[in-house]
């Protein structure tokens, strides 16, 4: 797959709080709604997947014709180290973001595959597995402000029929996980706060999370979950049409928000 042709509709842009491996499996409130986003949004040509699990040093995207399904994560049942989302790969495509991304040189990556911030989701969303898909790596040494603009550089991918989604969690807080399913008061204020620059459509809000204190400290300890996030918004600009398919927070400190941006 290559050189697809323009569309005159552009594709929405989402984010997904992934939340939990097992919400692959498992039928609840946000899997039930990722079904649906399936069903309910114009089905893509191809899927480009920022996920919160692919850091690296510079930045690459997939260009394999069949990725692997990585299990990147310990500690759950059988069933899910079983599970293989065998969707192809779209060398072609990635060549085509490779040329279009001139601030940064994008490398060509044969060993990764799809990790669970991809696959997780997407056997929910389009379970026959039979759409293509690569990823774009996020180079975990670069800034905030820096993955926003790099971001826009792939926004052509939006009509050629590509779903771009952003993979990752608002809140993340691994070691704040509340098993009793509380939500820490500054996770729900975190979230809202970030939610509500969303819906203002202030970016720079979203960028300057670092400048929200106590709350963001506690809700982005790494950046890794949140990035995806600011490709997201980077990808749909601030014109959008902005809404929250999925919202709540797990375990007290992962916040399972999704955004869904639409022309």
């Amino acid at each position: 797959m290559g050189d697809l042709p323009e569309q005159e509709e552009e594709m929405p842009v989402i984010f997904i709080g992934h939340g939990s491996p097992m919400n692959a499996l498992e039928q609840n409130e946000w899997s039930l709604k990722w079904q649906e986003l399936g069903r309910t949004l114009p089905r893509p040509k191809a899927i480009v997947c920022i996920s919160a699990h692919w850091l690296t040093r510079g930045t690459y995207v997939t260009a394999m014709p069949q990725p692997r399904t990585i299990h990147d994560f310990g500690g759950f049942p059988r069933e899910l180290f079983e599970m293989e989302y065998p969707a192809p790969g779209a060398p072609g495509l990635a060549e085509e973001v490779r040329a279009a991304v001139q601030s940064a040189q994008v490398g060509s990556d044969k060993d990764w595959g799809l990790d669970h911030g991809t696959w997780s989701v997407l056997a929910q969303m389009y379970p026959k597995a039979d759409i293509p898909v690569i990823q774009f790596s996020i180079d975990y040494h670069k800034p905030p402000e820096y993955h926003y603009q790099l971001a826009k550089e792939l926004r052509f991918l939006r009509k050629k029929g590509v779903l771009v989604l952003g993979s990752g969690n608002i809140v993340h807080n691994l070691g704040m996980i509340n098993m009793s399913g509380a939500a820490y008061d500054w996770a729900i204020d975190f979230d809202e706060r970030v939610t509500s620059f969303l819906e203002r459509g202030d970016h720079q809000g979203i960028i300057d999370y670092q400048s929200l204190g106590r709350a963001a400290l506690l809700s982005v300890p790494t950046p890794d979950h949140y990035y995806p996030l600011l490709y997201a918004a980077g990808l749909a600009g601030v014109r959008n049409q902005v809404s929250f398919p999925t919202t709540g927070v797990s375990l007290g400190s992962a916040s399972m928000r999704s955004v869904l941006f639409e022309s």
